[in-house]
């Protein structure tokens, strides 16, 4: 059984002294360089990139280097720094979309870290039509949206409450596209519970969303390897023929897959 939303607490604050450890995380990622070519090779589809809160395009920079170098045409969203929930910014977000596909004349797939993995949800929501499939990385979409250390900064820099946003929609419902999302257990800060997708109501949506755990920091998702690592397959899948993905062997000392109901799990 999983927890109730408002037991769901924000990290410790040892789990948040220890994200600077993502600067070994982007080492990894720099030491890992030779292996990425090993990885599944894009067939050239789009992928539009949203940083988290704060951050800019600058902060997803190694992500979309990585893409490029995979064979995918990768897109910044090119908004400045990430300052929340705002209408006009999520108007051109979606004007972004439209003009990425208009110009590749095929659907584009959507990473988002953070806070941009909301954006990324709620765009597919509105363009199931234009979105080949969502992934997010640490994105706390679901349960007690109070339970981060960022939620005072996000309410000052955006203007309104987490509870209400101008959006008009449920955050905590996966887009009906193929929906990844990714998260670590120690992510110091955003609850992982709030990252963790419940199984919907719907049994065909249920076959097209899944969550997959990596060991990590919050910061230091865009270039954990093994975050990296589940991209280039999820991306990789030939479109309309989605599946999810398979732990097995050496990968499960890195990653693991949850069932829908484990969110309460130690």
């Amino acid at each position: 059984m999983g927890e109730k939303s408002s037991e769901i607490k924000a990290p410790s604050p040892l789990l948040l002294i220890m994200e600077g450890r993502s600067i070994f995380e982007l080492g990894a990622y720099v030491a890992s360089a030779p292996l990425f070519k090993h990885l599944p090779k894009g067939d050239g589809h789009p992928v539009l990139v949203l940083p988290g809160l704060a951050a800019s395009d600058l902060s997803t920079g190694p992500l979309r280097k990585f893409l490029k170098k995979r064979g995918y045409e990768p897109y910044a969203w090119e908004q400045g720094r990430n300052l929340g929930l705002r209408e006009q910014t999520f108007e051109k977000m979606l004007a972004r979309v439209d003009e990425i596909f208009e110009t590749h004349n095929r659907k584009l797939s959507i990473i988002g870290w953070s806070l941009g993995g909301i954006f990324a949800r709620e765009l597919a929501k509105l363009r199931p039509e234009k979105v080949r499939l969502v992934i997010s990385l640490g994105s706390p979409h679901s349960g007690n949206i109070k339970a981060s250390h960022a939620t005072r900064f996000y309410e000052y820099v955006a203007g309104h409450s987490v509870e209400d946003h101008p959006l008009d929609t449920t955050l905590s419902i996966a887009p009906p596209v193929p929906t990844t999302s990714i998260y670590t257990k120690t992510d110091g800060i955003v609850a992982w519970q709030n990252c963790h997708q419940q199984k919907p109501s719907n049994s065909t949506q249920a076959a097209t969303i899944e969550n997959i755990i990596v060991e990590g920091s919050h910061t230091g998702l865009g270039v954990n390897p093994s975050v990296l690592f589940v991209i280039a397959d999820r991306l990789a899948q030939d479109e309309g023929d989605w599946a999810p993905f398979v732990s097995k062997g050496a990968r499960k000392l890195f990653i693991r897959t949850p069932s829908f109901d484990s969110v309460g799990a130690a």
